[in-house]
């Protein structure tokens, strides 16, 4: 029990240091590849990138947490320490969408034996990968309306609470975080773009921020959204050749 807790100890208080530069906490940089595996593991459509990034994401909310408590030189980011808990509370959910939908296809593939001679059917049923699928028009226009409504109703509270600024970037990110991992766990292709929306205003607020490995992690991440949009775009079109048998 001692050993666990000088662990955990240490890696709370563990940096990595970098010249003149104020040093990484080491938690940040595990954290935050731990949400670049989820993030890869969401490309290849698996489910284990829920519970990777569960981890990734408790451990980078101890790090906004702190800032917010004074225990970090780095400005508050309310909307970065609040993404953390919604991240953990809508991943529990996505997770149990996205292993429903396995064992769904599971079922299908072993009572259709045509699907099994499909390509696209053997594709999917040896990754176990879910199927993606396109938002309606309708649901398209209420992520956009939720994007900026929510941006515009968030900005004066995290202003009040002492976020930092610009603080509409920060509700903005908390937002489009929000539904990014709503989008993804209704596997909706279109999360993807949501994501590119959010890299674009997160990244500089971060390095203005001093959060220099999670800015990283966004750069880096920003670099294959694009990539998995047309990844799941192509994996749909060749689920609707195929037929109904592979939905």
């Amino acid at each position: 029990m001692d050993s666990f807790v000088n662990a955990i100890t240490w890696l709370y208080s563990a940096t990595i240091p970098l010249g003149d530069l104020k040093p990484l906490l080491l938690r940040e940089v595990i954290g935050n590849a731990f949400g670049l595996a989820s993030a890869l593991g969401g490309l290849r459509r698996r489910v284990w990138a829920w519970p990777v990034g569960i981890i990734g994401n408790a451990l980078l909310f101890t790090v906004f947490i702190g800032a917010i408590t004074h225990q970090a030189d780095t400005p508050a980011l309310l909307g970065q320490a609040g993404r953390q808990v919604m991240f953990i509370t809508v991943s529990v959910w996505g997770w149990s969408r996205w292993r429903q939908s396995v064992r769904e296809r599971r079922r299908t593939a072993a009572t259709e034996q045509a699907e099994a001679a499909s390509l696209v059917g053997q594709a999917d049923a040896a990754d176990d990968g879910v199927l993606p699928q396109w938002a309606s028009w309708r649901t398209r226009a209420s992520l956009v309306v939720a994007l900026v409504g929510g941006t515009v109703a968030l900005t004066p509270l995290f202003r009040a609470l002492g976020s930092y600024e610009p603080v509409w970037a920060d509700a903005w990110t908390f937002m489009g975080s929000l539904l990014a991992t709503y989008g993804m766990a209704r596997r909706w292709v279109e999360f993807w773009l949501i994501w590119v929306a959010v890299d674009i205003v997160g990244v500089p607020l971060l390095l203005s921020a001093g959060y220099y490995a999670t800015a990283v992690m966004y750069i880096f991440y920003g670099m294959f959204t694009l990539s998995g949009f047309f990844v799941w775009r192509r994996v749909d079109a060749r689920a609707q050749k195929s037929g109904p048998s592979s939905q």
